[in-house]
């Protein structure tokens, strides 16, 4: 994750009182919490859900390229965060519209992708277009279609980008 990122700062004060926060390990089996000085509120750092698809146009396919950091200018299928109360798979159509241009009906899950350290869980889905017109939109530079040998492996944004593509790609 983006040092930057917002699911990796550090807080510093009580959101209930104001007053300051510190970190403090309150059971021997759990990482360390923030915890208020004042009041004992636990703030606990829930991690950040993220939802994508991969699909196919013409056999090939479908990657973006990021207009945005982290992973400004590598490559990575549609994808972004999900809203709070919002569906997970509502999501994950949602950022492909707004991403890509199209829009798709999930046929199924591929997995759920987590790394030791990263504030976000990717949950990924495999679509299929159902109307549209690819093109670069939100926070996209370019969109191209990779036939599966064509795929830059070495220039994909984040390790769930790795996992997923080669998990859809195992599936054929």
């Amino acid at each position: 994750m983006h040092p930057d990122h917002p699911s990796s700062a550090t807080f510093r004060f009580c959101p209930k009182c104001g007053a300051p926060l510190m970190s403090k390990r309150l059971k021997d089996h759990e990482p360390e919490r923030l915890v208020c000085e004042a009041c004992g509120f636990i703030f606990f750092q829930d991690p950040k859900l993220a939802a994508g698809t991969l699909f196919k146009k013409d056999g090939r396919v479908v990657l973006l390229r990021r207009a945005i950091d982290p992973g400004y200018g590598k490559w990575v299928f549609p994808g972004g965060f999900v809203d709070r109360g919002e569906r997970v798979i509502d999501a994950a159509i949602r950022e492909t519209r707004e991403e890509s241009g199209v829009d798709v009906k999930v046929e199924r899950l591929i997995d759920v992708y987590s790394s030791t350290g990263s504030p976000v869980v990717v949950v990924v889905y495999a679509a299929e277009i159902v109307r549209g017109r690819l093109h670069a939109a939100d926070e996209t530079l370019e969109v191209r279609q990779f036939d599966s040998r064509e795929i830059p492996w070495d220039n994909l944004a984040f390790p769930s980008t790795v996992q997923a593509l080669e998990a859809y790609l195992s599936d054929e």
